[in-house]
């Protein structure tokens, strides 16, 4: 398996239901290709619905899938994409199917600087746009320093922040060009402004807040300048406006500032808030405190009264700027001072996670027990846990998170599935898959149930139904059907689909209801297939001819044979014009 520590598990928590089934129908039909696995990097080609294949990037590291997953298609739904899903059944159920590449380092040790040159050349001319992404490396200088350095980077110069103001008016122009001629309601400057944001944060994340600040200075300025002439195109300005607070605020944290800089961004800072009508409260507020505010200071020696760092009431922010603090922290290995901020202000996945991340796992354990208050953070420490092998405490924390509030009870859920299913508790597992049914149902879980409950199937079964039955809008419609054909509930699928607008959910009641109920099939059947024909919808008329297939069907099966003949004479005398109509009729065993 090219990518460590891959499993079904991994794939089910980062899925909704939706996109599983989607992507096992895409794997199986042989829709991913050309997947080539280049260093840490599976790459490959997923043939969607368009015409055009998507691009699937799969970045991995000894841990496992990082957070580089990446796919060209628009999907911006819960959990990856059915693209990345397929793929990743590729490398899990067919490994070998994934051929070896060179990696781009491999393929560049065979060029000389010249060559390299060429090359450069060469791409740029295929594509113009390169030499912007080229001129901000070049005059970032953009080498990265690893992620547990201690020390300040120093640099020989400051970043040139002349490439990113003309970024920033480039994008705003072509936002205004593409406004005037293609304007869909699109938001064309969001993203790119965030992406170019995004470059400002990796200076922070390698510990250069300085040129961070360069680069913020020049994409606020620049925007606040052009503000006015793209404001109407942007959906949502607050999201490039937070982003910014919060990118300033990790960079001022991150930097060395003196009095005179401090004072200098603080004017800055106070001056876009005015004339851009935005709020960079917590980047100011960061100035503000730094890192020797002194009740900081109390927590970061260890001096946990209480009372915390706010000294009156906490504004909406706080949490936001101890959890940059703690980031900050976290980079430069000062562990002792991170759980000190993290139990004193109340970030407890923060503070439960680290202790096992130190190996502290009795620790942590038994921290969760009186301090967890979320399903997120139970699922955040179960994760770490399984990683390194503590199923049996992973397991515990499962159990005690799993009716705590949140929104991530069904992935806790799953994960207490697999490690009772690995530790061989049955009832743990029975318990787990039962929730696992209750929050999002489906026959595959269904039928595990059955299989682990034994001798009180019946009676769970029952309860089961009872509690599935019960729900009108919250449950899958399929999953729905799945269950009751499976059980032979054929009336309760039909009230299912009756009216349904899905063709194969009906199609496969029908199949099951013709011996059970032929009259709802004739009536069902002969509806949807008279409405397409008085509707003239010629597109669907293949879609007609398979719903009186159905109908002929049941109308065989009642013994109504007369009927459907003379039901059939005097659809095609009706429908005798319709050329597409009776050339399909024609060649169908309705004839």
């Amino acid at each position: 398996m090219p990518i460590p520590k891959l499993s079904e598990t991994i794939i089910k928590n980062n899925s909704s239901e939706r996109s599983l089934n989607r992507a096992e129908d895409y794997y199986l039909g042989g829709n991913v290709t050309n997947a080539v696995l280049r260093g840490n990097m599976v790459q490959a080609t997923v043939y969607g619905s368009q015409y055009e294949p998507y691009s699937v990037s799969l970045p991995f590291n000894p841990a496992g899938l990082t957070s580089g997953v990446f796919c060209t298609c628009p999907y911006d739904g819960d959990g990856w994409c059915k693209h990345i899903i397929a793929t990743l059944f590729l490398c899990l159920r067919e490994p070998e199917s994934i051929e070896q590449g060179e990696t781009l380092e491999d393929l560049l040790s065979r060029l000389n600087d010249a060559e390299i040159y060429e090359l450069v050349e060469h791409l740029v001319n295929r594509e113009p746009s390169l030499i912007s992404a080229i001129e901000l490396y070049v005059n970032s200088n953009a080498v990265s320093a690893p992620t547990n350095q201690l020390t300040k980077i120093h640099r020989q110069s400051a970043i040139d922040p002349a490439p990113f103001r003309r970024q920033v008016r480039d994008i705003f122009r072509e936002a205004e060009d593409y406004s005037e001629y293609e304007y869909d309601e699109e938001d064309p400057i969001t993203e790119e402004i965030l992406e170019l944001i995004q470059q400002a944060q990796e200076f922070s994340e390698h510990g250069d807040g300085k040129n961070s600040l360069v680069i913020l200075e020049a994409i606020t300025a620049g925007c606040v300048d052009d503000w006015d002439d793209v404001e109407e195109y942007v959906y949502d300005g607050s999201r490039i406006t937070n982003a910014l607070d919060e990118a300033w605020t990790e960079a001022i944290l991150t930097a060395e500032l003196t009095a005179e800089e401090e004072i200098d961004f603080q004017v800055l800072l106070e001056g876009w808030n005015d004339e851009w009508d935005c709020d960079f409260s917590m980047s100011l507020e960061a100035l503000r405190q730094g890192w020797d505010y002194p009740p900081l200071q109390q927590i970061l020696e260890g001096n946990l009264t209480g009372s915390g760092i706010w000294d009156v009431d906490a504004p909406d922010y706080a949490r936001d700027l101890t959890l940059t603090r703690l980031q900050i922290l976290d980079r430069q290995n000062r562990d002792k001072e991170y759980l000190y901020l993290a139990q004193a202000e109340g970030c407890i996945q923060q503070y439960l996670t680290m202790l096992a991340r130190l190996g502290r796992i009795e620790e942590s354990v038994k921290a969760a027990e009186t301090e967890m208050t979320s399903v997120e953070e139970a699922f955040a420490l179960v994760q770490i846990l399984q990683e390194d092998g503590y199923s049996e405490e992973a397991l515990k924390i499962c159990q005690a998170g799993l009716n705590l509030p949140g929104n991530s009870t069904y992935k806790l859920a799953v994960c207490m599935s697999e490690l009772a299913d690995e530790l061989g508790e049955n009832e743990i597992a029975l318990n787990a898959k039962i929730r696992i049914f209750e929050i999002e149902p489906s026959l595959t879980d269904y039928l595990l149930i059955q299989k682990l409950s034994g001798d009180s199937w019946s009676t769970l079964k029952s309860d089961l139904l009872a509690n599935f039955t019960s729900e009108e809008d919250d449950i899958d419609t399929e999953a729905k059907v799945d269950i009751f054909l499976h059980e032979g509930l054929i009336e309760e699928a039909i009230a299912i689909v009756d009216t349904s607008y899905e063709s194969e959910l009906v199609h496969r009641v029908m199949t099951a209801a013709i011996s059970h109920s032929p009259d709802w099939v004739i009536v069902n059947a002969c509806e949807r297939a008279e409405s397409i024909l008085n509707q003239m919808k010629s597109a669907e008329y293949d879609s007609a001819i398979k719903w009186l297939e159905k109908a002929r069907a049941a109308y065989l099966q009642a013994g109504r044979n007369v009927e459907w003949s003379a039901y059939r004479d005097r659809l095609m005398e009706l429908h005798s014009r319709k050329r597409k109509f009776m050339g399909l009729f024609k060649s169908s065993y309705l004839n």
